[in-house]
């Protein structure tokens, strides 16, 4: 099973997933569908954070077409491909352009044949959903392409519609720093609401337990959302223990009828940990081993 999940990193839940077989499993038509099928809240426009793997023009076609910005990733082969002759010498840039999607390799079909180098051509094999049903229709979108450094010497590609008047881009870098906490809950959710073991064999009830554990850890995410601390002269701001509060909460749904409950939030307010934002370690590559039924015996 491959999980595509979107997940709002302001209040820290999953609002959405879709849930795919392994073997016809396909990122971006699953980006597609969330994208398509996300209501926001009254008077707020979203920001799709994606990672380099989500770089297509479709997805960006579909969050123009929804209202919506983007802020996705490339690699630095992609980049260039989309940039072409705009590609700036400086290593370090913020530039606007447009590009005009075809399915022609003919040059006397383009609309604005004197921009033919902005022009870019979709094959029929890749998925692209706003082309004119018939014909050769042209598709026009406009991106905004920003390159910045890295403290370790490299650099990073971010191709976005937000407005430069509005969004510098030191703030597009931030907003990108911010998907971080998509992978930290990747991490609490596969061991902490221990989504990496299973009950189930058949597909159908598999997809039954994956949405269970979404639900616990939005259940438990409200619940640590709303504890608060004392104010103390500490080095610094604390946090709560995201693994010993979500057991905390799902001991307290596991409360059968006539026990007394705990005080959750005073337990959970027990277990802190330190925030060190320029804290960072290098990523441990790790075998995935599969995992025996025979656990639970």
């Amino acid at each position: 099973m491959y999980l595509v999940p979107l997940y709002d990193l302001l209040n820290k839940v999953y609002t959405d997933a879709a849930i795919q077989p392994m073997r016809k499993r396909n990122e971006f038509a699953a980006l597609y569908e969330l994208i398509d099928r996300h209501t926001p809240c009254s008077g707020t426009t979203p920001i799709f954070i994606a990672d380099r793997g989500f770089h297509a023009y479709n997805v960006f076609a579909h969050a123009i077409e929804n209202d919506a910005f983007f802020v996705i990733r490339a690699a630095d082969m992609k980049m260039k491909r989309l940039l072409g002759s705009d590609l700036p010498k400086e290593e370090i840039f913020d530039i606007q352009v447009v590009r005009y999607l075809t399915r022609s390799h003919s040059k006397k079909k383009y609309l604005y044949p004197e921009s033919a180098d902005q022009y870019r051509y979709i094959c029929p094999e890749v998925a692209f959903d706003y082309f004119p049903a018939e014909g050769y229709g042209e598709y026009e979108i406009s991106l905004r392409v920003i390159r910045f450094p890295l403290g370790n010497g490299t650099y990073e590609n971010i191709i976005t519609n937000l407005p430069e008047n509005e969004f510098s881009a030191a703030e597009i870098k931030e907003i990108y720093r911010l998907r971080w906490g998509i992978e930290t809950s990747f991490c609490t959710l596969k061991h902490a609401i221990a989504a990496v073991n299973f009950h189930s064999k058949s597909r159908q009830m598999i997809t039954h337990e994956i949405w269970a554990r979404l639900i616990l850890f939005n259940f438990c995410s409200y619940i640590t959302g709303q504890v608060t601390f004392e104010e103390q002269k500490r080095k610094h701001i604390h946090q709560v223990d995201f693994s010993i509060a979500f057991k905390t909460c799902r001991h307290f749904l596991r409360l059968h009828s006539g026990e007394e409950p705990p005080d959750v939030e005073d337990l959970i307010r027990k277990h802190t940990l330190p925030v060190r934002p320029s804290r960072n370690f290098a990523r441990q590559q790790r075998f995935q081993v599969p995992v025996s039924f025979t656990y639970r015996f």
